[in-house]
């Protein structure tokens, strides 16, 4: 049994190298003719258009980034960018809110850390409007399909991954986990993102969180607000192309 696992895991690791070494880089400004630039979308005096509304103030455990100039979308090029489709709110578990603790929750709903914690990708930004600025993604997690290095199954063979950033900078000091989930494809499609993609890794992890779900004697269970208004529908800004419908799941995590 040992030797059989051993032969697993080697086979595993020796098709995520030659994934990584074979395939080119991924381009950052994505490869699809019909994807959009945001242009100057995020100016203050903009219209709203298809279905995003102005800034909300006084929101609980968590604060709109753009009330200081901040977006929902993350940064893969100075044009292009991701949905952050999941807040995690501050009224959540405080455990949750450290970056040791998202860890561990996540494990609980079938993630984990990149593969022998090699980053293969592009790193990408976010201006969560805190005073920060754009930073780039503190933690990236990776659907975890099985119990030995099951996120280098999932670094070679695609499935459902996110980006996360904490807002703790000074001028908008929530403490909220701020995170862009999606569905990709194989190492040999270069993880682009798959039809529906956006949509299909918000829903994902949105389901499992309000399941509940338990790690180590630790557990949860989400209870989530659903908001439009905070994204435009559509693919304008949006990398590859992929259309998403524009809204944003508030999960609030309790500790059982």
């Amino acid at each position: 049994m040992l030797f059989a696992a051993v032969q697993i895991v080697l086979g595993l690791l020796s098709l995520f190298l030659s994934g990584v070494l074979a395939a080119p880089p991924t381009s950052t400004s994505g490869s699809s003719d019909d994807q959009v630039v945001l242009g100057g979308t995020f100016k203050k005096d903009r219209e709203y258009e298809n279905g995003e509304l102005p800034p909300t103030k006084h929101t609980l455990g968590w604060i709109d980034p753009r009330l200081k100039g901040g977006r929902l979308i993350d940064y893969t090029s100075d044009d292009l960018g991701e949905p952050l489709n999941i807040i995690i709110s501050a009224e959540s578990d405080p455990y949750i809110l450290t970056e040791q603790g998202m860890q561990t929750y996540v494990k609980s709903i079938g993630f984990n850390r990149e593969c022998l914690g090699l980053h293969y990708g592009h790193i990408h930004e976010a201006d969560l409007g805190d005073g920060l600025g754009r930073k780039e993604e503190q933690f990236l997690g990776r659907q975890h399909y099985f119990p030995i290095m099951g996120t280098c199954w999932e670094s070679v063979r695609g499935g459902h991954h996110f980006r996360a950033w904490r807002q703790n900078g000074t001028d908008a000091n929530s403490g909220a986990w701020f995170i862009g989930a999606s569905e990709e494809m194989d190492s040999s499609k270069n993880h682009m993102i798959v039809e529906d993609g956006y949509n299909r890794g918000r829903n994902y992890i949105v389901d499992r969180a309000t399941e509940g779900s338990h790690w180590k004697g630790m557990w949860w269970k989400a209870n989530v607000e659903w908001r439009e208004g905070l994204l435009e529908r559509g693919k304008r800004g949006v990398n590859h192309g992929i259309e998403q419908d524009g809204r944003v799941a508030i999960l609030t995590i309790y500790r059982l």
